[in-house]
């Protein structure tokens, strides 16, 4: 079981969720929260009635044997058992009246919360849900830039960018030893998500990874050289994928007349900035990258190593030792990771040096989502949690992303962290960083 905390602080991560959740609504008319029915988003005046059904069925429900806040709220709000293309045409409720559940349900979940310290099954479960509504707030984002709406206030981003935003490009590898490496996590971490189970040993060759992700200018060379238009460099999904879509180059990215290159953040075009993560690119585009590059993407185990591995004192071998964050075992702080989207966008890949890690690779953690090799599939000893759901059906059929981008929060993403989309899916905050090939490639 994970470890027990406050009740103070379970109560604050509830406030907190929320309180994002509803600067990210700001500023949307009932036209805008309904949106256009597509396969990558929900509509998000769903999606927050959602949002509030789950806490109240694994918590209230489930766990406590609360009776219903609302009468018809499996019918409008199972993710489970609504299919997706339904949810625009559901009977929702207002967005007054979804707000209301929203509040009843959260004086609910706090007024239950009892004592200073929480058992172990609130301890885990209260964190579980609202790190569930982050996700979500990542879903907001994700889907305010896919439907090019405007770019949200957030009260966080008042703090500004960090002073090294700028700090320009970060070229190089650096190389990782071989040994054995534990993936995953062990029974004893403050907390996990089910396929994190368990921490199993992995015997690495050594293999050298690049200090920083891919660069817009970096991926503009591709482009420039017509990797979309060559076949080669394409796997056959991937090849079936761009024919499909007509993709020519990354999904908000435009030439003007002059041959500049601009992207969209939200409802503004912006210059493409040269030294910033590339960004909303899919599984396939990043493979197809590395094969023009005469490079590989890194396996999982290679870039959980990358992250949080550590030489041993002679320098020959990885350390039976892994540190809890890339940079060590504080935590997470703005001058380490952008993260919590207080940038709201990426910055450069040279910026916050703080957080590098011990092998000198940056922004292990934020920033953009990094693509892996693998397919996401279960480790040995896996065993879902309560919310059967989030990460069984998947394995198969998705790849695995790891490290978080600016858009997630710091309280829920860690070096363990296993995030997992289709290899087409290129709405997500996602960008990679490359390996120089190995002997097996």
């Amino acid at each position: 079981m994970v470890q027990s905390v406050t009740t103070a602080y379970l109560v604050e991560i509830l406030r907190d969720a929320r309180s994002r959740t509803l600067e990210l609504l700001e500023g949307l008319d009932d036209q805008q929260l309904i949106g256009p029915k597509l396969d990558i988003v929900n509509p998000m005046l769903w999606e927050i009635g959602h949002v509030a059904w789950f806490y109240e069925y694994f918590i209230l429900r489930r766990l406590y044997d609360h009776k219903p806040l609302l009468a018809n709220g499996d019918d409008l709000y199972d993710s489970i058992k609504i299919a997706h293309d339904r949810r625009w045409d559901l009977p929702l409720l207002s967005s007054e009246d979804t707000l209301d559940y929203m509040q009843r349900v959260q004086d609910a979940l706090i007024e239950r919360l009892q004592g200073a310290l929480a058992d172990q099954t609130d301890s885990f479960i209260y964190r579980f849900a609202t790190f569930h509504e982050d996700m979500h707030d990542e879903a907001f984002l994700w889907t305010r830039q896919t439907l090019a709406y405007p770019r949200p206030a957030l009260s966080i981003a008042a703090e500004g960018l960090p002073p090294d935003a700028t700090a320009g490009d970060l070229p190089s590898d650096v190389e990782i030893p071989g040994g054995t490496f534990w993936l995953g996590s062990s029974p004893d971490a403050l907390f996990l998500f089910d396929n994190e189970k368990w921490a199993h040993p992995v015997t690495l060759a050594p293999f050298r990874i690049a200090r920083a992700p891919v660069t817009n200018a970096d991926y503009l060379a591709f482009v420039a050289d017509g990797g979309y238009q060559r076949r080669a460099h394409w796997c056959d999904e991937g090849w079936r994928w761009r024919r499909d879509v007509e993709a020519e180059n990354p999904v908000y990215w435009k030439r003007d007349d002059r041959g500049d290159w601009y992207f969209r953040r939200f409802a503004t075009w912006w210059p493409l900035p040269a030294d910033q993560p590339v960004i909303h690119v899919n599984w396939y585009e990043a493979n197809a990258y590395c094969h023009w590059a005469e490079r590989r993407l890194p396996t999982e185990v290679e870039w959980e190593a990358a992250a949080v591995g550590e030489p041993t004192g002679s320098g020959g071998e990885l350390s039976a030792r892994k540190r809890l964050f890339p940079w060590g075992d504080q935590p997470t702080t703005p001058e380490r990771a952008n993260l919590d989207a207080r940038a709201l966008g990426c910055v450069d890949v040279a910026a916050l040096p703080a957080g590098d890690s011990a092998f000198g690779c940056r922004q292990m953690l934020g920033n953009v989502w990094e693509w892996t090799s693998d397919t996401f599939a279960p480790y040995p000893g896996f065993a879902p949690d309560a919310y059967r759901e989030y990460s069984q059906p998947l394995f198969g059929n998705t790849r695995v992303l790891r490290g978080g981008a600016w858009t997630s929060r710091s309280r829920m993403v860690s070096a363990t962290y296993r995030n997992y989309f289709g290899p087409e899916r290129r709405d997500v905050f996602a960008g990679f960083r490359t390996c120089a090939p190995s002997d097996a490639s």
